[in-house]
C-alpha cells in the first residue's frame, strides 16, 4: 500500500476527529457545569421571579437561539471552507471561475440582514414595553421610596409610614413603584436581579423603577456599579410575601420603638460599611422631599460635616 497515500488518509482522519473531540470536550463541560456547580444555587439572571425579569429572560433565550442559529453553521462552514481549500490539499482543485459568481455578495449580506430584521423586529417594541418607568398595568402600584447613601440603602413607605434599612418587603403579584434619589453618595444603581432590571439613583433626581414579583421568596438587592470602598457590603434583601404577611409585618414595624427622626436620618447617612437591617416605626414628615431638594440650586451638592 502507497504510504503517502496512507498519510493523506491519516491526516484526513485527524482534521475530522479532532474538531469532533473539542465540541465534545466543551458539551460535557457545559453540562457538569450546570448540573454539580449552579445546579440549586440562585444565579439570579437565569432565574426569573417576576413580570419584568421572565420577559427580560425570554429575550435573553431569543437572542442567544437566533444567534447560535447563525453562527453555529458559520463556524462550521468556515471550518470546513479552511479545510477542504488547505494548502496541502492536492486534491482538491482551484476554482478560479467561483470568482465571477455575481450572487455571492449578495447572500453575504442578506444573512446578517435578514437576522438584524429579526431581532429588531422583537427587540424594539420590548424596548418600549419594559421601559423601567412604564407602569405594569392599571392596578395602584405599592410606592416605596429609596435613598442610596454611603454604603446602604433607605427604603421609605410613604402609604405605610414606616423605614427601613437594607430591607425591603413586598406583596407578590403587586406592581411596586420605586422611586429613587441618592443622598451624599456617587452615582449607584438599584438593581433586584430576579425581579427586573436595574436604575440609576443620583442626588437632586427622582428616577422610577416598576416591577412586579409572583414567587414568594428573598432575593438578593445591590448595586451593580464599583461606587467607593463599601460597594461590597452595598446590599440588601427583598422579601416576598403573601398580601397578610405583608399586613403582619408591617403592623410589627409600626409597633418597634425606633423612630427615623433627623437626627436619626444624619446618623445613617454617615459612611459605613456591611450594615445590618434597621426598621422604623415612624419618620420625619416629606423626608424623602427634602432629601431631593437638598441638591437643588447647588453644583456641589450637600457635605457632610
Amino acid at each position: 500500500m502507497d504510504k503517502v497515500g496512507v498519510g493523506k488518509r491519516q491526516k484526513k482522519r485527524s482534521s475530522v476527529v479532532w474538531p469532533i473531540l473539542i465540541l465534545l470536550t466543551v458539551l460535557t463541560a457545559m453540562f457538569f457545569f450546570i448540573k454539580y456547580i449552579i445546579k440549586g444555587k440562585n444565579v439570579a439572571l437565569l432565574n426569573p421571579k417576576g413580570l419584568i425579569a421572565q420577559e427580560q429572560y425570554n429575550l435573553l433565550v431569543f437572542t442567544v437561539t437566533v444567534l447560535l442559529a447563525a453562527v453555529i453553521p458559520t463556524m462550521i462552514i468556515l471550518y470546513y471552507t479552511a479545510w477542504k481549500y488547505r494548502e496541502s490539499n492536492s486534491v482538491t482543485a482551484a476554482l478560479p471561475e467561483a470568482n465571477k459568481n455575481k450572487h455571492i455578495v449578495a447572500y453575504m449580506w442578506a444573512i446578517p440582514i435578514v437576522i438584524m430584521l429579526v431581532l429588531a423586529n422583537t427587540m424594539w417594541p420590548a424596548t418600549h414595553r419594559l421601559a423601567p418607568q412604564r407602569p405594569i398595568n392599571d392596578s395602584k402600584p405599592l410606592t416605596i421610596q429609596v435613598v442610596a447613601m454611603r454604603w446602604k440603602w433607605l427604603f421609605i413607605y410613604p402609604d405605610q409610614k414606616i423605614a427601613t434599612v437594607n430591607f425591603v418587603q413586598i406583596p407578590i403579584n403587586t406592581p411596586v413603584k420605586f422611586e429613587m434619589t441618592a443622598d451624599e453618595m456617587p452615582m449607584s444603581s438599584f438593581w433586584i436581579p430576579n425581579l427586573g432590571g436595574q436604575l440609576y439613583t443620583m442626588t437632586g433626581h427622582v428616577n422610577r423603577l416598576n416591577l412586579m414579583a409572583d414567587t414568594v421568596g428573598d432575593y438578593p438587592g445591590s448595586t451593580p456599579e464599583i461606587n467607593g470602598n463599601g460597594f461590597a457590603g452595598m446590599k440588601f434583601t427583598a422579601r416576598v410575601s403573601s398580601d397578610d404577611d405583608f399586613d403582619q409585618w408591617v403592623k410589627q414595624v409600626k409597633s418597634l420603638p425606633e423612630i427615623l427622626d433627623s437626627a436619626k436620618y444624619e446618623d445613617i447617612l454617615r459612611p459605613s460599611e456591611y450594615n445590618s437591617a434597621a426598621f422604623y416605626s415612624a419618620y420625619e414628615n416629606n423626608l424623602y422631599d427634602k432629601v431631593v431638594l437638598k441638591y437643588t440650586g447647588s453644583a456641589e451638592g450637600h457635605k457632610h460635616e
